[in-house]
């Protein structure tokens, strides 16, 4: 197959974000690797490429600053330092295993379902941040199948990109001190959004060893998977011994939210049991333990690894608006019946997902678009602040972030 040639075996479709993943997600799906350089970029991202297995059955994007005025040569360049199939993105591209993709010169390179897309960069006297701008929707997209690598580079370009794939529950690499200009990588770890700070040829290294990891692999109690939930047809033998595995795949689940429980004086076992576990596979991934029994070993009596976890069982994902569904059944039916309801009486929302506030002020904003609307208001009172209705929404802890 030619580098930067078209041809291509068409892959099985990974599935966009929205709903449960586990459900929709295709047990051939796999990780989607966004890396993100700049200045001295080249010369890291080759260095990666020349250590990295050619069966990872990873997908590796590169999104490069480059130059918007010239063409690029930087695929030629780095199907130098490869043999896997090296090419320029095109429109519409899918993402298939065991390939490299190139952003070219002046775009926007996003990705949806799997699949990259290509959009103008808009001019603007603002820095670009097209390393950001795919890192973010690569966690949106792939969620906890993401991984985000920042290399050698200036300014702050790839953080926020970084904070978006760890907060989905996707790994994150840095460049150490060996990154040319280190201004990108060290941004990242100081926002405490890297997991491993590494040399490039550690990086492809400890991404060989992701690769092979049974949570990624597709194992039971995956990334992925549901833990015993899939068998497929075989002899009474093999069936027994998967719900052998099963059962004790689950225990260590169990074992595992026992300890959290006794650390943190919080009990998880009635949290969405697929998000659980995928926060588990990641803390699994990050401390090279291949069993959710091995892991629960590993936490008895480690208060630090019982704190990491805890926190990224509680990662902040937040945005305006997030859980668009959500928003429309507040839109049609919600709003309308409280409204009819409570008339003048005061309405006060506590919202749980509070983070750094968007979904909070989200519900301030829809009430206030709803209560607008409302028939029963008379027009002269629809001109003061919540629609003239005395409201407030408050996030966990009590804070009142909006109202009148």
């Amino acid at each position: 197959m030619k580098k930067n040639g078209s041809g291509r075996a068409i892959s099985p479709a990974t599935t966009a974000g929205g709903g449960d993943l586990d459900e929709s997600r295709s047990r051939e799906s796999f990780p989607i690797v966004g890396i993100g350089a700049s200045a001295g970029g080249l010369e890291a991202f080759s260095a990666l490429l020349a250590h990295l297995p050619l069966d990872t059955g990873m997908g590796f994007v590169l999104v490069q600053h480059l130059d918007p005025e010239h063409d690029s040569a930087l695929t030629q360049l780095l199907g130098r330092a490869t043999s896997l199939p090296v090419l320029e993105v095109t429109n519409n591209l899918r993402v298939e295993p065991n390939h490299v993709y190139v952003i070219p010169p002046n775009t926007n390179l996003s990705i949806s379902a799997g699949v990259l897309t290509l959009a103008p960069r808009p001019k603007t006297r603002t820095p670009h941040r097209s390393i950001d701008f795919f890192l973010d929707s690569l966690a949106r997209d792939q969620r906890e199948c993401a991984i985000g690598v920042i290399l050698s580079g200036t300014a702050t370009d790839g953080t926020l990109g970084l904070e978006a794939i760890k907060a989905e529950g996707g790994i994150t690499f840095a460049q150490d001190d060996s990154a040319r200009y280190d201004s990108m990588p060290r941004s990242a770890v100081a926002a405490g959004a890297v997991d491993f700070i590494l040399s490039p040829e550690d990086i492809a290294t400890e991404l060989a060893r992701i690769a092979k990891h049974p949570a990624v692999a597709g194992a039971p109690g995956g990334r992925g998977t549901r833990a015993g939930a899939e068998r497929a047809p075989a002899a009474v033998d093999r069936a027994s011994h998967d719900e052998t595995i099963g059962a004790r795949t689950e225990e260590g689940f169990t074992r595992i939210l026992l300890l959290l429980r006794n650390y943190s004086s919080v009990d998880f076992s009635l949290y969405k049991s697929s998000t659980i576990q995928r926060r588990i596979a990641r803390r699994m991934v990050l401390t090279k333990h291949d069993t959710p029994e091995r892991y629960a070993q590993f936490l008895k009596g480690n208060s630090k690894e019982l704190g990491a976890l805890y926190s990224d069982v509680l990662i902040s994902v937040t945005s305006f608006f997030r859980n668009p569904d959500a928003f429309e059944v507040l839109r049609r039916k919600v709003w309308p019946a409280l409204l009819q309801q409570r008339g003048d009486e005061p309405l006060r929302v506590w919202s749980l997902g509070c983070s750094t506030g968007q979904e909070a002020y989200s519900i301030a904003m829809s009430f206030v678009e709803a209560a607008e609307k409302a028939p029963r208001m008379r027009k002269e009172r629809r001109t003061g602040s919540l629609a003239g209705t005395s409201a407030a929404v408050l996030c966990r802890g009590g804070r009142r972030l909006s109202g009148q």
